[in-house]
């Protein structure tokens, strides 16, 4: 069994903000191995949040962004209480969310906001455009499933890999910053402005 030194918790302390027993028995369970302690913080996260499905998220901030004067953004993200939206770490998730909106201009939060039409007719064509060049019947269903993933990737903002860290979705963003606070935290809207001339 390895050794867990002080410096492992503290530095998946800072990534994860999860407790720092939580941490230490992720640590003894990979036996040091980082990747995939990180899979089973991941998981024991992703089994909290289930469980904060349901409360009700009445607090939160407004957070702008201008971009040279040409491209503007406003976005509101709730939390369960006034004490985590007033947090700077809250406030900073806020203001990544708008700069990664003027940066990649989501139309839809998530994919379950995207119409239903919209999403059958972008299949539809997708089979057309792989039909056209004579795909088989078998590729093509997984040409389209492909294609519409990668739709849902640049037109829903929970899809869409990080600006700063491709490596990431802004769904691993909100996954973070919900462990780290122990609340629900919901991105529920924004708009984006941009001159065209």
């Amino acid at each position: 069994m390895k050794n867990i030194t002080a410096s492992e918790i503290a530095e998946l302390r800072a990534k994860t903000g999860l407790p720092v027993m939580e941490i230490k028995s992720a640590l003894v369970e990979a036996d040091g191995d980082g990747k995939k302690v990180l899979e089973i913080l991941k998981e024991k996260s992703l089994s909290k949040l289930g469980k904060r499905a349901g409360r009700e998220t009445k607090a939160g901030v407004i957070d702008s962004y201008i971009h040279g004067g040409r491209i503007g953004v406003l976005v509101e993200v709730l939390s369960e209480t006034d004490f985590v939206a007033r947090s700077d770490d809250f406030k900073t998730f806020a203001h990544e969310i708008s700069l990664q909106i003027a940066a990649a201009n989501p139309k839809y939060v998530s994919r379950e906001d995207v119409p239903t039409e919209i999403v059958k007719k972008e299949k539809e064509a997708f089979a057309v455009e792989a039909k056209a060049v004579g795909k088989p019947e078998d590729v093509i269903e997984k040409i389209v499933t492909g294609k519409t993933e990668t739709y849902f990737s640049e037109t829903c903002l929970l899809n869409q890999p990080y600006f700063r860290d491709p490596e990431k979705r802004i769904s691993d963003l909100l996954n973070e910053i919900i462990a780290k606070t122990g609340e629900k935290i919901v991105i529920s809207k924004f708009a984006r402005f941009e001159l065209s001339c």
